[in-house]
């Protein structure tokens, strides 16, 4: 039996020997399947709506604008190097989550509601909130409703599929309220059936309201937003489970760029902190340590994302300040905020 076993052993070494010994699965890439996939196209491909003011909706130019398509941008800038190589792939609320799955996109950047049902069941997760917001209420000023507590036996349009359905059912039932809900898929059909009173109220994050309202001009005074905030809907970005390392460089690029803001670097004065002597600082932007390689990533990634989107409040203050919503508990925590980034070391 020993005689056996020694002589299976020496055929193992020497197989290993032969064959320069065993390697790790993708030792030679990056440690992530999607990472290596992406540099291979040369392209992140990020889902997102595509028709959000404030989050994703492309401009005149054709240009995707928003703070999930900045989310996006930022990505790319720390795994490729380059914004433009970001692929806007538009999904629904009915498909994007089988998008994600599929492979058809790398990453999900939707205003999507991180939920327990969600990460248990879809084989996907969350890797970082970018929007803390809550369910709302949109009405007519000609309704004179001034709390959700009055719209008992109210129409409410709804998108299906959404946690905002599940999160009216919950807050109508809780307060013993009855309420018709007209289902519509299409974010523009809703919006417009809504506006030509085929519903009492239109329902979905307090977020998305306040932009549909600030886009309808000098007709917003004519629509009110409840102040009722029914649920806590965290938003965040998407990815698939199995490929820790993808979902690294997804949560410690927005890290990045919340303890950019927290150090007061910007876009316009990266460079300025080149010579910088806090440690912190230094290690973010890869002037010592190697954050960038623990990540598959070079160690300079911070600066690609910070030089090529700048840092989370100016994301913010370019995509959501000019829709007249404020920041509120998505500022750093140290302005009382939910936003807190961990250390970079």
């Amino acid at each position: 039996m020993r005689s056996r076993f020694a002589h299976a052993a020496a055929l193992a070494v020497g197989l290993l020997s032969a064959l320069g010994g065993l390697k790790p699965a993708m030792a030679d890439g990056s440690g992530s399947a999607t990472l290596d996939a992406i540099r291979a196209r040369g392209q992140l491909l990020c889902g997102m709506a595509g028709t959000v003011p404030g989050f994703s909706l492309p401009d005149s130019q054709g240009v995707m604008k928003g703070l999930d398509a900045d989310s996006c941008r930022a990505v790319t800038a720390a795994v490729l190097g380059d914004v433009s190589k970001t692929k806007f792939v538009v999904t629904t609320t009915q498909n994007r989550f089988t998008a994600l799955q599929s492979g058809e996109v790398d990453m999900l950047s939707r205003s999507t509601t991180w939920t327990l049902g969600r990460e248990a069941n879809l084989g996907l997760m969350f890797a970082w909130v970018n929007y803390y917001d809550g369910t709302g209420f949109l009405v007519k000023k000609s309704l004179s409703v001034k709390s959700a507590k009055e719209l008992d036996g109210a129409t409410v349009c709804v998108q299906p599929g959404t946690s905002t359905e599940l999160a009216i059912n919950d807050y109508f039932r809780i307060n013993k309220m009855k309420f018709t809900p007209i289902l519509i898929a299409d974010l523009a059909e809703i919006q417009s059936a809504f506006l030509s009173g085929r519903c009492d109220a239109y329902s979905t994050d307090a977020s998305a309201l306040a932009t549909f309202r600030f886009s309808q001009g000098p007709k917003a005074d004519d629509l009110v937003l409840l102040p009722d905030i029914i649920s806590k809907e965290p938003l965040g970005v998407m990815v698939r489970k199995g490929d820790d390392k993808w979902f690294d460089v997804i949560r410690w690029t927005f890290v990045a760029l919340l303890t950019a803001e927290e150090k007061g670097i910007t876009q316009a004065n990266v460079d300025s902190f080149m010579n910088s002597n806090d440690p912190e600082v230094r290690r973010l932007l890869g002037l010592e340590g190697d954050l960038g390689k623990a990540l598959g990533l070079d160690n300079k990634w911070a600066y690609n994302v910070i030089k090529a989107v700048g840092n989370f409040g100016e994301i913010w203050d370019r995509n959501i300040t000019p829709m007249g919503v404020p920041r509120g508990i998505n500022n750093l925590w140290t302005k009382g905020g939910l936003q807190y980034p961990p250390p970079m070391r």
